[in-house]
């Protein structure tokens, strides 16, 4: 299967974990599109999504999807979401999209984290994947210069991309994330900082993987 069709896979599989009558928290990118188009089959069962994107939010509406704002919704059952990696115990690197704070919103909001992917990004160790790190602009060289200095790290700023936020994105190269959660709640601190694009505080508590065989499901 192309990974396109695994994509698409996992994207059905997704609409078993909503649930109906409650608001369903939606990510962002190519694997989520699937879900979304998938999630337009059941959309007078659900009472409508929190978007964690711009392009969802699109997307979303031009299936007729009702979408909330955030800040109209206490709590939602569960959030579905893509990953540029995860790894064995459910933490991932999210950012390849630009879309990383609001996906850390949405999912702050939701009870349970399911994450799509296919097989391609589960990994043993995250940062084989350069993490995406929000910044303020006038901050930007400032963080660059620490991750650096701090881990090693080879952070640029990445061309012509401005978040839906306003904000710059850096990323990381030349990383291995060994204890996701310390440098997430680290990295966090630094000034300047918007969003490590690191989710261990949030991580997946299940991941339908698309393989070859089908689709697979971690437990976290």
């Amino acid at each position: 299967m192309t990974q396109d069709e695994l994509k698409a896979l996992v994207g059905q599989a997704a609409l078993a974990e909503v649930v109906p009558g409650t608001v369903v928290g939606v990510g962002t990118g190519s694997t989520v599109n699937c879900f979304i188009d998938a999630l337009a089959t059941m959309k007078d069962q659900i009472a409508g999504a929190v978007s964690s994107s711009v392009k969802s939010t699109e997307r979303l509406q031009a299936h007729g999807i009702r979408v909330l704002d955030a800040n109209e919704v206490e709590s939602i059952p569960v959030y579905i979401d893509g990953a540029d990696e995860i790894d064995h115990h459910g933490n991932m690197i999210k950012g390849g999209g630009a879309a990383l704070t609001r996906e850390k919103i949405v999912a702050d909001l939701a009870q349970r984290f399911v994450c799509i992917a296919d097989a391609s990004k589960l990994v043993d160790a995250l940062g084989r994947f350069p993490l995406p790190v929000e910044v303020i602009p006038m901050a930007a060289a400032q963080v660059a210069r620490r991750f650096g200095q701090a881990y090693g790290g080879d952070a640029r700023v990445r061309e012509g991309v401005v978040t839906d936020n306003g904000n710059l994105l850096l990323d990381v190269r030349g990383l291995s994330i060994t204890d996701p959660a310390a440098m997430e709640a680290e990295v966090n601190q630094w000034p300047g900082v918007v969003t490590v694009g690191v989710f261990a505080r949030h991580k997946a508590r299940v991941c339908l993987l698309g393989t070859p065989e089908g689709v697979k499901t971690l437990r976290f």
